[in-house]
């Protein structure tokens, strides 16, 4: 093995608890030598073996540890690692869509893989995984056996790690939009141009458990490629799907048309300003959903992010009927759960409403989190009762 890298005092005990990440910072030196990209071993101050990683010089974080004994980042040793993340999907009752892989959660850092129907949509985000790209798809070709794999490694992520942001077929044919079924319902997914793979799988169980909230007239605030409008139509008289982009919202009908649903309507506008328009107008709503953008990226933001989050909440809870629900989600892990229900707390009060909490979920089982790395957990929703 080449490089060899030597942790400070004390700096192992978050590692070995399972943290895949050796930041530059907690590194007392670097012996031997190998290219960029390459397997490092990581020791503790003390010489002993904490495990393997690729190693980047251009990134804060400097090693990604994946390997925790004396295994090689062999074909073989991917092949077992994705397999075992297909066979725990199987066992969850996961057939049509669903994310395959899921980073660190599922031993391989910084590689995600998403499923819609036939086809695979992936992201290399760092460059270990990157350099390794024509591996790993062979790995995944074998496996799943899909009809084409697109590459969405468009992420601005990637640029910490000195990388591109790229995109494109990796393998066979990948159509504009690829047909999946969530929740019984048809829905056409935009792998090349959507969000993130192209859609948010992390949400689906939630979207199913918002259907029994969203009777009479819904509005989906941040409604994307309304994955919320499409639950929430099946059950509502009537819902407004809200979003800034008009792109989205031809999604949105698209995939109201294939369903057959001709209670959506969709309403193109800053959230925010929708909301207090709505306000203005006393229009009130059986059922508010909430699911906007990640509103902070970083710890140095969270303060602001916590204005906006309370901003959009508080406005949403003076329009919601008497009687009637807020689903309101974030999906930042830098807004912890505890603070998140701070802000729902601060808003309610604010709002003068008598606001119950109902029912509180996190990411899909596809989406596991660690219990030692806080940024595997990142989804909160909330179903708030408002009186």
């Amino acid at each position: 093995m080449g490089y060899s890298v030597y942790l400070k005092k004390g700096e192992e005990k978050r590692i070995v608890a399972g943290h895949s990440w050796v930041y530059a910072n907690e590194v007392a030196k670097i012996e031997g030598k190998d290219k960029n990209g390459s397997l490092a071993g990581v020791f503790s101050h003390d010489g002993r073996f904490i495990g393997k990683g690729y190693i980047n010089h251009a990134s804060k974080i400097l090693v990604r540890i994946f390997i925790r004994d004396n295994s090689d980042d062999s074909e073989a040793f991917y092949e077992e690692k994705i397999a075992a993340a297909k066979l725990y999907r199987e066992k969850l009752g996961y057939k049509n869509c669903y994310r395959a892989v899921f980073a660190e959660s599922d031993g391989i850092p910084a590689l995600i893989v998403d499923k819609y129907g036939s086809y695979l949509s992936v992201q290399f985000l760092a460059l270990g995984v990157d350099l390794r790209k024509e591996m790993i798809c062979r790995v995944l070709i074998k496996i799943f056996k899909p009809k084409g794999i697109y590459e969405r490694s468009d992420a601005a992520v990637r640029k910490k790690e000195g990388l591109e942001e790229v995109k494109g077929v990796l393998y066979g044919t990948v159509p504009d939009y690829c047909e999946i079924r969530e929740n019984k319902i048809k829905m056409l997914v935009d792998v090349k141009n959507g969000q993130k793979t192209g859609y948010f799988l992390d949400q689906k169980e939630n979207r199913l458990a918002a259907r029994k909230y969203c009777k009479g007239e819904v509005l989906d605030c941040f409604c994307n490629s309304g994955g919320f409008s499409l639950n929430a139509a099946k059950v509502a008289d009537k819902v407004i799907a809200c979003d800034i982009s008009e792109f989205a919202l031809k999604n949105v009908r698209d995939n109201a048309r294939l369903n057959g649903f001709e209670n959506i309507e969709t309403l193109c506008g800053d959230a925010f300003e929708v909301l207090r328009n709505f306000r203005k107008e006393k229009r009130a709503f059986d059922t508010v959903i909430l699911d906007p953008p990640a509103f902070c990226k970083s710890a140095s933001e969270v303060k602001d992010a916590y204005r906006g989050y309370k901003d959009v909440n508080l406005t949403a809870m003076k329009i919601v009927k008497s009687g009637g629900f807020l689903i309101t989600c974030s999906c930042s892990h830098y807004m912890t759960t505890t603070l998140f229900e701070r802000m729902l707390i601060e808003a309610a009060k604010e709002s003068g409403r008598t606001v119950r909490f109902v029912e509180i979920k996190t990411q899909a089982p596809d989406h596991p989190a660690l219990l030692c790395a806080d940024e595997t957990q990142y989804l909160k929703f909330f179903v708030l009762h408002v009186i």
